[in-house]
């Protein structure tokens, strides 16, 4: 066959070809590239609209462009403008602008600044830029010193997230419930923050949770007070930064930096647990019981005289107060036949309340608790009355303690109504030894501090891995409606010592008084015990993985104690043991604890620390490895390789309690790697 030569219109049409099966392969493959490094950078600054530091600003609207499109993560709460607008601003972003509308009047002569904390991100990858602020002055000078700092809950170190931090300069001692801040900032998921553009002077730095975002303290709100006066400064200094090259290889450079202090301020915030008094609610749950739940603790009981119903009698001679440690959940059974029977009781009930101007005084309540039996089915005409005797109501007892007995506790048994008698004789406990059931000493049975109206306890020398019966004779327990128990019997087994752990911590200093707790997984208390010499100690624990917590008990009550702003009383410091315990069976373990080791912002393991750093996008955090210290993303951080935030507090500083410097006691360890400017 002879070659013919194409001709152009052969030739176009080929080319028409090669283009239409080009678009469908293309069409046919529309996901995203493979390959490459993950994007793990930050957006970068660009520009702004002011320029930053930008003197006698008289606009109404900022903007800042970066490198790439980025988004905002909750703005309302996170964007803030400092000194505080009355009216809150309008924050927006479109692809690589962020836009702030100031819709408030701008003060003369005044530097204001807009921190974004960490609400900027880049679209695709959510990598933050923390600490990123914009600063301009509406005058002809502007204001450039800063404070850092971070800020913890006092209770269980939890970094304070979107918490509000504010400054006075030299107030009275009545600012933080009466003034608004003067400038403000908000804390980052680490609970770090920065205040910014602050003229020379002394000024006292507070924390709260604005709930009602008015910028100052409400005695319901938590908060956290430094204790002491600082005056920031600045400092030239040398920054020393680490570069990868492409080979993987490092290199160092120098270049001029600015340090600005102080950058290491440590606030704990509490709650002084002010509520205001009140009569919250009451109610009648079953004919025989009244509820009154009051709106706080009270050191006093309501007085209460019966209105409606039988009278001539104490209503505290009819009924039995079941309350409980604060006097705010108050629980009367009524044990009057003719009070039980009325179905409309009328109450007065004076009681305490906190009246407008926040005094404490007597109020008078007058109270109807309802009550009706469900109807009973109607009998018909022709039916004759019931002749069967109806069954006498007996009082149910229990053994309230677990079959599988520890042998630490006590043996607790429980009514369902409060007890008014109890037959010492009655009760027996017995142990079985050689397949024979034998008396063993025993405790004559006591109210339980735990439910004193409907418990009772027996102590007993525990046997280790033997079983054990107790016995309560009919008519042994009595209640107050004269109701009696039936023969009771139950058998339980104690443990044997092979199936627990025992822990021992041996704390350094050891001249303080503390006290220790084992912590479940879930951060929750499951033992707490004094640390004596330095050393806690911690028997029969069940195995499983722990974790340690304790507090210096200051006022020696045996409890933690919260602050008080009016008395300038910080909370009892709080430190937590840096890494798990795995407890086993038959194991004894004793571990050393300088609870001045590690920074206070490090020692909270991060697998049970609650207000972790959101994870970027495709990512899962794992926390796996508690002996490795962890950046803000949840990688185990190169000392060589530290990254400086803009602006802000840096994301590797470490805060100790000083006592020379914020007051909250301890050696004043610090570890810190500055606060630096651009």
């Amino acid at each position: 066959m002879k070659w013919k030569k194409p001709s152009l219109r052969d030739i176009w049409g080929a080319l028409v070809c090669v283009l239409a099966l080009w678009v469908v392969a293309s069409c046919a493959s529309m996901g995203r590239p493979q390959g490459g490094a993950r994007d793990e950078t930050p957006p970068v600054y660009v520009r702004s609209n002011p320029p930053q530091g930008m003197l006698n600003f008289k606009g109404d609207r900022v903007e800042a462009f970066f490198d790439e499109n980025i988004q905002l993560d909750d703005a309302f709460n996170k964007v803030i403008v400092s000194p505080t607008q009355k009216i809150a601003p309008v924050v927006r972003s479109l692809g690589r602008r962020v836009t702030v509308e100031l819709r408030d009047t701008l003060k003369s002569n005044t530097t204001y600044t807009i921190d974004f904390a960490d609400a900027i991100q880049d679209l695709n990858e959510g990598n933050v830029l923390d600490g990123f602020a914009l600063d301009f002055s509406t005058g002809d000078s502007i204001d450039t010193l800063r404070l850092s700092g971070i800020v913890l809950e006092a209770r269980t170190l939890e970094p304070a997230q979107s918490m509000t931090v504010g400054i006075f300069r030299e107030p009275a001692d009545t600012a933080i419930a009466t003034l608004p801040f003067e400038r403000i900032a908000r804390t980052n998921q680490l609970g770090q923050f920065t205040v910014r553009n602050l003229k020379a002077g002394n000024y006292a730095v507070y924390a709260i949770n604005d709930i009602n975002r008015d910028n100052r303290w409400d005695r319901t709100e938590d908060i956290a007070f430094l204790g002491r006066l600082v005056s920031p400064s600045v400092e030239a200094i040398t920054v020393t930064d680490t570069i990868r090259t492409d080979a993987g290889t490092d290199s160092t450079a120098t270049r001029p930096g600015t340090a600005y202090y102080p950058n290491d301020l440590l606030l704990t915030w509490f709650n002084e647990g002010y509520k205001s008094q009140y009569l919250k609610d009451y109610k009648r749950p079953e004919r025989r019981k009244v509820t009154l739940e009051m709106g706080a603790p009270a050191d006093s009981l309501p007085e209460i005289t019966v209105v409606k119903g039988p009278q001539g009698r104490p209503f505290s001679e009819m009924a039995v107060l079941q309350g409980n440690a604060t006097n705010d959940t108050l629980t009367y059974w009524l044990h009057d036949p003719e009070l039980i029977a009325t179905d409309s009781l009328m109450l007065s009930v004076r009681h305490l309340n906190t009246d407008t101007l926040e005094r404490i005084v007597w109020q008078t309540d007058t109270l109807r608790f309802f009550w009706r039996d469900k109807d009973k089915k109607k009998k018909k005409k022709d039916e004759e009355a019931d002749t069967v005797p109806k069954p006498i109501e007996l009082l149910p007892l229990t053994m309230t303690s677990p079959h599988e007995f520890n042998v630490y506790q006590p043996l607790r048994l429980g009514t369902n109504t409060p007890i008014a008698r109890v037959d010492s004789a009655a009760f027996h406990l017995e142990q079985l030894v050689d397949t024979v059931w034998t008396a063993v000493p025993h405790s004559a049975a006591r109210a339980d501090t735990l439910n004193p109206l409907m418990g009772l306890v027996i102590d007993f020398d525990t046997g280790p891995g033997q079983k054990y019966r107790i016995s309560v004779d009919s008519l042994g327990v009595e209640d107050i409606y004269g109701l009696h128990n039936k023969d009771f019997s139950q058998e339980f087994t104690v443990r044997n010592l092979e199936e627990y752990s025992n822990l021992v911590l041996n704390i350094t200093p050891d001249s303080l008084p503390m006290m220790v707790e084992l912590l479940s997984e879930a951060d929750n208390p499951v033992r707490v015990v004094p640390a004596e010499k330095g050393k806690a100690v911690f028997r029969y624990v069940n195995p499983g993985t722990y974790y340690a917590r304790l507090w210096i008990d200051a006022d020696s009550d045996g409890r933690w104690t919260t602050g008080n702003i009016a008395d300038s009383i910080q909370p009892e410091e709080v430190y937590y043991y840096p890494r798990k315990l795995d407890l086993k069976a038959n194991w004894d373990v004793e571990n050393s604890w300088d609870i001045y080791e590690l920074p206070v912002d490090a020692q909270k393991p991060m697998k049970i620390k609650k207000n972790k750093p959101k994870p970027k996008k495709g990512e899962q955090q794992q926390y796996e490895d508690e002996e490795t210290e962890l950046d803000e993303w949840g990688e185990p951080v190169d000392p060589t390789r530290r990254n400086t935030m803009m602006g802000g507090s840096n994301g590797n500083n470490r805060y100790s309690r000083n006592r020379n410097n914020n007051g909250f006691g301890g050696n004043g360890r610090l570890r810190q790697t500055g606060t630096f400017g651009r």
